[in-house]
């Protein structure tokens, strides 16, 4: 398994990027299909789980084991207990960096916090009501924002399926119902000790997304009323979907809500294109979201005249804030360290009164298979100066709190906006680097 670099650049052409490339040195330890990603605190990239070879339905050659690019440990990839025990619903497993540097994991309906220093794994409470999460009974997950001064992590995970993962795939139907299930926990010791909080969408969701908006709002989007992941293993595909019933209306969820009132669809589209197996979606640095992809077909995979056949077409869905004019962020350094307090300047739209000022620090992470990896978002304290021409922000307080690389710095003002811009937060020496900033007060 190749690995490839690219050398950071910002032309938008390309234009000095280079991509270096060599299999004899820069590679993973063993063959991984449909692992997982995430950057953690050291800058580095951990890779999770996977199967050694690509499967039709279930995991059913394992890649049990978690390894780091650069490497760790000399190169020896690590066992985990957690991912045998998860088989065999647990490719694209979901994980998080959490703001202690530990990750937070879940595969199947199961959930540890992996100690990367201590290399231990902890049990948590498995995912209510035996609703399962991971490929190829993918719900979703994300981490939501963290605010100072305590930057509390819960985790929210939706959809995915009741089935159970002992029936063989040609059992399974394309139209067993999704899920609707939502469950969030407070990642602390009391926290875990209440255990997961259960909540319901609208509809059930199988191959659902979620996208984190500069708000703090939560976008869930794209997926299926009915079926699995994966292409033409059920007892009935339509064509070649596991899937039936495309949801096409996404819904919005409000972490800061009452429980009961946080999920609205009101005012938000539906679209006219099904978004199923291999789609994908991506907050843009522009503030809108960018939704493409869809193609639940055997390789080579173009196929047409069929009810979800391969998907070309691309969508933008624009928040109202698109069409107005927004706050904007004028002289904000390249590059950020941790625990810095810096000023600048900022346009302010005529009407906005600035009652409500947020300022996010967001990696917009990277998408597949129903979940986005490394998706990020802090928000950071700011002061904004009487007469509104200037705000004064404070950068996360360590590089746990927010692994350090790239990052888009987004202003919200009264529910408006800003386009974001581009930021390094850290040193930016390569990987592995060693703490930076200040720690958590406890």
């Amino acid at each position: 398994m190749m690995i490839r670099l690219l050398e950071p650049c910002t032309d938008p052409n390309g234009v000095g990027c280079t991509i270096f490339e060599d299999a004899a040195t820069l590679h993973l330890t063993t063959t991984r299909w449909y692992p997982s990603s995430l950057r953690i605190f050291d800058g580095s990239l951990m890779v999770i789980g996977g199967i050694h070879e690509t499967t039709s339905f279930y995991n059913n050659d394992s890649v049990s084991s978690f390894e780091f690019f650069p490497p760790k440990d000399n190169g020896v990839a690590r066992p985990s207990a957690f991912l045998e025990r998860s088989l065999p619903v647990n490719l694209f497993p979901r994980g998080f960096s959490l703001p202690d540097g530990r990750v937070f994991m879940i595969a199947n309906n199961q959930t540890i916090i992996y100690d990367i220093e201590a290399k231990t794994e902890t049990i948590l409470p498995d995912i209510p009501n035996g609703v399962r999460v991971t490929n190829p009974f993918d719900g979703t997950a994300t981490l939501l924002p963290l605010s100072p001064p305590l930057y509390t992590p819960e985790i929210l995970v939706c959809g995915g399926s009741n089935s159970s993962d002992t029936t063989p795939p040609d059992q399974h139907s394309s139209q067993d119902p999704a899920s609707d299930q939502c469950s969030r926990i407070v990642v602390t010791p009391e926290g875990i000790q209440r255990g997961w909080i259960v909540e319901r969408m609208p509809e059930g969701r199988v191959m659902p997304e979620m996208i984190l908006l500069p708000d703090g709002r939560v976008l869930i989007i794209n997926g299926a009323a009915t079926g699995y992941a994966s292409i033409g293993s059920v007892r009935d595909p339509i064509g070649n979907s596991n899937a039936d019933h495309a949801v096409l209306r996404p819904v919005l969820y409000d972490p800061n809500a009452p429980l009961g009132q946080r999920f609205s669809n009101d005012g938000l589209p539906s679209s006219e294109i099904a978004r199923v197996y291999h789609s994908t979606v991506t907050l843009t640095p522009n503030g809108n979201i960018f939704v493409a992809g869809s193609n639940p077909n055997q390789n080579p995979g173009v196929v047409n005249n069929t009810k979800f056949h391969t998907e070309f077409r691309a969508e933008y869905l624009n928040p109202p804030y698109m069409s107005v004019a927004r706050p904007e962020l004028h002289n904000v350094p390249a590059t950020l360290p941790f625990n810095h307090t810096f000023t600048v300047d900022v346009t302010m739209p005529p009407g906005l009164e600035a009652r409500n000022v947020q300022v996010a620090l967001v990696d917009l992470g990277f998408s597949t298979h129903a979940f986005h990896s490394s998706q990020r978002l802090i928000f950071m304290h700011a002061l904004l100066s009487p007469n509104h021409d200037s705000i004064t922000i404070t950068t996360p307080p360590n590089n746990r709190v927010y692994p350090p690389g790239p990052a888009w710095i987004f202003i919200t003002v009264d529910g408006i906006t800003s386009t974001g811009t581009h930021v390094l937060i850290g040193n930016g020496q390569a990987p592995p680097v060693q703490d930076q900033g200040i720690p958590l007060k406890l």
